[in-house]
């Protein structure tokens, strides 16, 4: 395996668990731009949100209402009901997360924490696991331009860290727009994880390199 000198970590289902908060929040931002309670419209647009995750919310709801008044409306709706659940006690780290990052950092390999979220949502996230420092990086996909599944994260996460060749990059993430966002950046390691959205089937069918059971095994595939 070519040496690694940047991972490329993601947040909620990767490094962090959050106890399907995501489609809570889904559900409360589906309710506010009038999406019936039950039903198949209501069905469908949560299947969706399952086959997306991992996505930017923003692609995902313009996708979904094809109106970008009422996809704004909801992307709001659901970013502050997120922050509320997960200020309320509603996501800790992975097992293992924290020594995992700390582990690679401590061997040279510099971590960036990425997320469909927005900036304000991955600093309040930050903010409420105390995890401020704990990564070299952390990156949305305004700071990108586009996100999963376009490799514009991780590339941002290489050009800022000064990482020389995609070789030399690892990518994980417990969902297929992760794993595709991976391969399009060319890195040389695209691990899934199944402690969130999408099993191992789905990650292989993918073309994730490796299926790990979680990120606490990251540094055991990378460092020497």
């Amino acid at each position: 395996m070519t040496d690694i000198t940047l991972a490329v970590l993601d947040m909620a289902g990767t490094t962090v668990a959050d106890g399907g908060l995501v489609l809570r929040a889904f559900d409360e931002a589906a309710t506010s731009v009038g999406v019936p309670a039950d039903g198949p419209e209501r069905d469908d647009a949560r299947r969706y949100v399952l086959d997306t995750m991992g996505q930017s919310k923003i692609v995902v709801f313009r996708a979904l209402f094809g109106d970008e008044d009422r996809a704004q409306a909801a992307n709001a709706a659901f970013e502050s009901a997120y922050e509320r659940f997960a200020a309320d006690g509603g996501i800790e780290p992975i097992p293992g997360a924290v020594d995992a990052i700390r582990r690679l950092r401590e061997s040279g390999v510099k971590v960036a924490l990425t997320t469909g979220f927005s900036r304000a949502t991955q600093d309040r996230l930050l903010g409420v696991l105390g995890w401020e420092d704990l990564a070299d990086l952390a990156l949305v996909p305004s700071d990108a331009g586009r996100g999963r599944p376009y490799p514009d994260m991780i590339l941002t996460a290489l050009l800022r860290a000064e990482i020389d060749d995609v070789r030399h990059v690892a990518v994980l993430g417990d969902t297929t727009s992760d794993v595709t966002a991976g391969l399009r950046a060319g890195a040389s390691v695209v691990a899934g994880v199944v402690t969130g959205a999408h099993d191992a089937e789905s990650l292989r069918a993918a073309g994730a390199t490796h299926v790990l059971g979680s990120v606490a095994e990251l540094p055991g595939l990378l460092l020497p």
